[in-house]
């Protein structure tokens, strides 16, 4: 019976959480000293839904200040932003 239906194999987790990836390269495009919300990233095309939490991510340099505000940090994120001068702020 198994080996008939093999799309039954495992299971779904129904209490994942899906994240909006924002990268530190994508970041660059905001303004020195802006805050940075889901809300400006959504009006600037980086993430599709506003309604998803965001999580950025490490990959890329970050060289302008920035206060960026989102749901979720990689320690490298969080390192970047911090050495370039910039704050987080975890919703």
């Amino acid at each position: 019976m198994v080996k008939a239906l093999p799309m039954l194999r495992g299971f779904t987790n129904i209490f994942r959480i899906e994240y909006a990836e924002v990268n530190l390269d994508r970041l660059s495009r905001f303004s020195e000293g802006s805050r940075v919300t889901p809300t400006e990233l959504n009006e600037a095309g980086l993430i599709r839904n506003q309604k998803q939490p965001v999580k950025v991510l490490g990959r890329g340099e970050l060289k302008i200040q920035l206060t960026v505000a989102a749901h979720r940090f990689s320690r490298s994120a969080r390192a970047a932003i911090e050495a370039a001068g910039g704050t987080v702020e975890e919703l």
